[in-house]
């Protein structure tokens, strides 16, 4: 026995001393480029970021200088976007927020807008439109009503615009408020493609019942509505009285000079039925402070809640664990404090080649076989002696 362990223990000496192939150049698997509390950012992600960026300007129909020259311009605060992302989903999560009904909403009225009854048939309408699997599209949708909320209970509800400022504005920009006469609409169309006469106008008059009803005309036009308003709840651009922005006569005498709310009966057109509702008629000339109020306010708002964003979002920043990988730069970072990366070790997982992982299996099979010195126990904890 003592034998053979002298032959064991010689074969290991061999093997180690044996010449190693020298090893394949790492792969990068991922690259971690900030840690933001518990949640991490990595550079799949934000490449993932400028790829969408340049999807929908595709999709836009935008020039490859347009793209080149809007990619070049968001690049540099890319990663500030990001971390300002995460810190609003967590703050979010600290406050309990919600919003599980909201994004079940949200999808809803995307799947009602595109008629598509079948759930699976509709998360692969979602693939194929996003790139994005249905639960990635999900989650994003999640995250962003999530921030939303967060911004609107813990900045905009804060933001207090006095009546003196709007009168204020007002008075100093009364030519924004000079208007043409101007009527907006929304629209329920029933179109007669696909259905007979008959069948268009049953549909067409089950849905002015339901409005006059007191049913909400945005829900029952995006529902049901056969127009591309629908995804807008119908809502129309504003007509003028005359012009090119006139509405023909037919229907012009059907809502002008109607009173907000008004829906008028079926209205047949070639190609189906029309339903209208009067949202809001503009006289010609100068509009009353009262009429333009929510307009005014708006336009007040704006310049407000944008500084106090980053405001809030710095404070973030102040009492967050962050840390940046060097050669990366939070354009948003909070001033004086540090983020450098303070545990290299951490960056070390993040290569590795299959030659690696053989040699490190290797070693600890030799370790398991090798005999503890002075001892007749193998490293496996068996006993070698009888």
């Amino acid at each position: 026995m003592k034998l053979m362990r002298i032959c064991a223990f010689a074969l290991c000496l061999a093997w180690f001393a044996a010449p190693v192939a020298p090893a394949a150049d790492p792969v990068l698997v991922e690259q971690i480029i900030a840690k933001v509390n518990g949640d991490i950012i990595t550079r799949t992600e934000l490449d993932r970021e400028l790829q969408q960026v340049e999807a929908g300007l595709r999709a836009r129909g935008a020039t490859p200088e347009q793209i080149q020259k809007e990619v070049e311009a968001r690049q540099p605060d890319l990663l500030r976007d990001r971390i300002d992302s995460l810190l609003l989903i967590q703050r979010g999560r600290d406050l309990n927020i919600n919003v599980d009904q909201d994004v079940s909403k949200y999808l809803g009225q995307i799947q009602s807008q595109n008629k598509i009854a079948d759930p699976d048939k509709f998360q692969a309408w979602i693939r194929e439109q996003t790139g994005m699997s249905f639960e990635d599209f999900r989650s994003e949708t999640r995250n962003g009503i999530l921030s939303q909320r967060v911004i609107g209970q813990e900045v905009s509800s804060k933001i207090n615009i006095p009546r003196a400022d709007v009168v204020k504005y007002y008075e100093e920009h009364k030519d924004e408020f000079n208007r043409k006469e101007r009527i907006f609409l929304r629209e329920i169309f029933v179109s007669n493609e696909g259905r007979t006469l008959e069948e268009a106008e049953k549909k067409a008059t089950e849905l002015l019942t339901r409005a006059r009803r007191g049913e909400r005309f945005a829900e029952l036009a995006r529902d049901n509505s056969d127009s591309v308003s629908a995804a807008e709840g119908g809502a129309m651009p504003p007509f003028e009285r005359t012009g090119d922005f006139a509405l023909d006569a037919t229907i012009a005498e059907q809502v002008w000079d109607k009173p907000r709310n008004h829906i008028t009966d079926l209205i047949k057109r070639d190609n189906g039925f029309l339903i209208l509702r009067v949202e809001m008629q503009h006289r010609e000339g100068l509009a009353e402070l009262d009429e333009v109020e929510n307009e005014v306010r708006e336009k007040l708002f704006e310049p407000r809640i944008r500084p106090r964003i980053r405001e809030y979002l710095t404070e973030l920043r102040r009492d967050a664990f962050l840390e940046i990988r060097e050669g990366w730069v939070d354009t948003g970072a909070a001033p004086g404090k540090d983020t450098a990366w303070t545990d290299p070790a951490m960056l070390r997982p993040e290569t590795v080649t299959k030659q690696e992982v053989m040699s490190q299996i290797r070693r600890r099979r030799l370790l398991w076989m090798m005999p503890v010195p002075g001892t007749n126990v193998a490293s496996s904890g068996k006993s070698t002696s009888r």
